[in-house]
């Protein structure tokens, strides 16, 4: 199985909870997937991305490649370098600064020969809202014709973040829009709820039209449709989080490792929470399972 995650790498500001001190590493949403996909999966996971030739995007090349991720795809733009964003805890729960105005990443569209060469050399291709939102709207464009071409499944995470959008109208379109090319989407009910108008899981599992629908619950019950059949997925109570950075995305992880090698929804849903489960009990997007 050939999984190439799509998106943004970042470098990564992290409280190490002494005084005002901060750790470096990498991270972003599809990565931190593929990151762990990579660990607890016999997948072959690459990444698809762009970034400069400076120092900090060949640190961050080595780290994917460390990682076991492949880099075969990577753009990489001499005029370019990668994005920056700290993260600010309070309660276990996660703010963000950022910083992504001479990204690579913002042109990873661009280029439509290496996406489908990329592509090509996928069974499965993962992305998500933010992928979306950081693209000018001709690349966005780009990105959706070649997953709409593209012969394998398509994973779609929605992950709303209204800041990178320039209105809600435009995000709840692009994430429609961009819903309607995969085979399976992972929402998050809270975010759908607010900017969608959900008035439940359900509503959210029944608006997307994929095959697949996986509707997380921050914790709570997780809601699945495949086809027009609904289940509902109690999870174990978990102890007040340490950190809540990528709990989504690991447990889409979790979720992709099970279910991609044939586990029933039920199962899936079951690893996906039992990865976020450990996550989340430490600090940072990147945490050794």
């Amino acid at each position: 199985m050939r999984v190439l995650a799509i998106g943004e790498c970042m470098v990564e500001l992290a409280p190490t909870g002494v005084d005002a001190q901060f750790s470096m590493g990498f991270a972003g949403d599809t990565m931190n997937t593929a990151w762990y996909l990579a660990r607890i999966s016999d997948f072959e996971v690459s990444y698809f991305t762009a970034i400069g030739t400076d120092a900090v995007s060949d640190r961050m090349a080595d780290f994917l490649s460390g990682a076991g991720i492949g880099t075969q795809s990577l753009l990489r733009l001499p005029d370019r370098t990668v994005g920056l964003y700290m993260i600010e805890l309070k309660d276990g729960e996660r703010s963000f600064a950022y910083w992504r105005g001479q990204a690579a990443a913002k042109l990873l569209a661009r280029d439509e020969a290496a996406l489908a060469r990329a592509l090509a050399q996928a069974d499965v291709a993962y992305f998500s809202g933010i992928t979306l939102a950081i693209l000018a709207p001709e690349d966005r464009a780009r990105l959706l014709a070649a997953l709409k071409a593209f012969e394998g499944k398509v994973i779609f995470d929605t992950n709303l973040r209204p800041r990178l959008w320039a209105d809600v109208a435009e995000m709840c379109e692009g994430v429609t829009a961009a819903a309607a090319v995969a085979d399976l989407v992972l929402p998050s009910y809270d975010d759908e709820a607010v900017y969608f108008g959900d008035a439940d899981p359900e509503a959210t599992a029944r608006r997307y039209t994929a095959p697949e629908v996986i509707v997380k619950n921050g914790g709570g019950e997780v809601l699945a449709r495949v086809g027009g059949e609904i289940t509902r997925h109690s999870l174990p109570k978990l102890d007040a989080p340490v950190d809540t950075t990528a709990a989504g995305d690991s447990f889409n992880a979790g979720f992709l490792a099970a279910r991609l090698a044939g586990a029933s929804v039920g199962e899936a849903i079951a690893r996906g929470h039992d990865v976020a489960s450990q996550v989340i009990m430490a600090r940072g997007a990147l945490v050794t399972i």
